[in-house]
């Protein structure tokens, strides 16, 4: 598996821990999509992406309505093979997208500050390493969280010290 540590070790913003999870998720997954998104308090802000067409970056939902909110209110992986079988997926959204199964996982322990996804455009079961990885990468970003803190989120401007 690839060590992705030494470039999160790097990252000096939140902006850029972002921009190298969008990219490492998809790439450690194979997926046609990854999202970075980040707990606002009771909200879930998709504050970027990498993915075959546009999602939804910049965007704010109740933690309560979206799958990375049950990934971190869960403190759990959400795995979902069919979108359209599991009931933790508001399918308003989601038809409308390419978007047919994905894996979300918590970013930060014992109470997440992020989730990070990974989206296939067909029915898909994630592998026992494409949960890992995604859920390595989720450990190594909680990392780098920890260290850059979420104040500085130029995109999130909501953000408070807990």
């Amino acid at each position: 598996m690839k060590n992705i540590a030494p470039a999160l070790d790097r990252a000096t913003s939140l902006a850029e821990v972002g921009e190298i999870v969008r990219v490492e998720a998809r790439q450690l997954t194979l997926a046609q999509g990854a999202t970075f998104v980040l707990r606002e308090q009771d909200k879930c802000f998709y504050a970027d992406e990498d993915a075959i067409a546009p999602l939804w970056k910049g965007q704010r939902f109740p933690i309560t309505a979206c799958i990375s909110g049950w990934a971190m209110l869960h403190a759990e992986t959400a795995v979902v093979p069919d979108i359209q079988l599991d009931e933790r997926i508001p399918l308003e959204a989601y038809l409308p997208t390419f978007v047919r199964s994905l894996v979300m996982a918590p970013v930060g322990s014992p109470t997440p500050v992020a989730a990070i996804g990974a989206y296939w455009s067909s029915r898909h079961t994630a592998t026992k390493h494409e949960i890992r990885a995604l859920e390595h990468l989720a450990t190594a970003t909680a990392t780098a969280i920890h260290r850059i803190g979420l104040t500085d989120a130029p995109w999130a401007p909501t953000f408070t010290k807990n």
